[in-house]
């Protein structure tokens, strides 16, 4: 699926369905007026050669995406990529064998609902979302219909599953970490600013999971001679009010964990950090290619590549509930040189040679 193909899908409140999707379904309802009684379509004689008999053509099976941000975000539009390059891999071709209805929700809380209600209606085989909230949504919208989550902190938390290793339900996924990424950040910002005392953890308050990610994190900060809060941010407002606050105090840094921030909070978190000469390391290296100081977190590609396959096995009859949650394996880490010299520090060549990118 080319990203303009996804984006001119999505343009249209309603999608409109392939034709051989659509011929496919009605096959299937209705079944063929040459099939023999009672012969299952598999078991149909095969044309004899040279005969002018078409070959029946192959099924279109249909999927959803629901994603938590613009149309207009690149890193978003990079991971339906890797989730298209997943979904080939596993002999499933936009167009051909498969059909793709996506929504983009725009960071709308409202937009959300609506476009997990909207593709729940369409009744697709399997929905992938983006994270947390689009899961959540298409989880109360019902359906029952089996849902493959991404970037998700704490799924049981969350209430999405009711076991990592036996989910239980229609929902299953892979989830962002086991917070292993997380209790390396304080070392890591540590590292590269060895003056920051005191860190704010960024962290939506109306999430439980990052309520045990700010936990985890407080429980390492003493060994490395720091001390961390959690400070609530649920918007730009909140988001300005406690950097601003933040800073009156000296030796502070930042950790901002909050998984699937849209390209317009991590611009405005990049540049309050830097309007108020705050270091700050984040879970994603989206941040650090915006003007980022570090970031350290699991591969967000590989895990639409997981999921990919994931659909790959619901459409061939596998159920989510049998299906455990997985967890990343890679994490990567990045590094901004020109935001470490504008705020005065030098990066270490240790630090330096264990990141995967440094931008100059």
């Amino acid at each position: 699926m080319r990203r303009r193909d996804f984006i001119s899908l999505v343009g249209s409140a309603a999608a409109v369905p392939l034709a051989g999707w659509l011929t496919a379904r009605a096959q299937d309802a209705t079944g063929s007026q040459d099939q023999p009684q009672g012969l299952p379509p598999q078991d149909q004689p095969a044309p004899a050669p040279g005969s002018d008999v078409p070959l029946p053509a192959e099924r279109v099976r249909r999927i959803g995406v629901l994603m938590n941000a613009s149309r207009r975000d690149r890193q978003a539009a990079a991971h339906l990529d890797a989730l298209e390059q997943g979904l080939k891999a596993n002999g499933w071709n936009e167009g051909q064998n498969l059909r793709i209805d996506g929504r983009w929700s725009g960071d709308s809380d409202r937009r959300v609902r609506r476009s997990a209600a909207e593709l729940v209606e369409l009744a697709p085989e399997v929905i992938v979302a983006s994270d947390g909230e689009t899961a959540k949504a298409l989880q109360a919208a019902g359906g029952g219909i089996p849902v493959v989550f991404v970037n998700v902190v704490d799924p049981v938390g969350a209430g999405l599953v009711a076991a990592l290793d036996r989910p239980g339900g229609d929902i299953t996924g892979v989830r962002q970490s086991e917070f292993g990424a997380s209790t390396q950040w304080p070392e890591l910002l540590k590292r590269i600013a060895p003056n920051v005392m005191r860190a704010a953890i960024l962290h939506d308050p109306d999430a439980r999971s990052n309520e045990s990610q700010v936990a985890a994190i407080q429980t390492v900060t003493p060994a490395v001679g720091m001390e961390a809060f959690g400070v609530d941010a649920k918007n730009f407002r909140d988001l300005e009010r406690a950097i601003a606050g933040f800073s009156r105090s000296p030796n502070g840094g930042l950790i901002i964990g909050m998984p699937g921030l849209s390209s317009r909070e991590r611009s405005v978190i990049v540049r309050l950090a830097a309007r108020f000469k705050l270091p700050a390391i984040y879970s994603d290296r989206q941040f650090v290619k915006a003007g980022g100081l570090i970031s350290h977190g699991p591969d967000l590609k590989a895990q639409y590549r997981l999921a990919a396959d994931y659909v790959d096995r619901i459409l061939k009859g596998e159920k989510p509930a049998d299906l455990p949650v997985q967890t990343p394996a890679k994490f990567t880490t990045a590094i901004n040189l020109k935001t470490a010299k504008a705020l005065g520090l030098t990066v270490p060549p240790g630090l330096r040679e264990l990141a995967d990118e440094v931008i100059d």
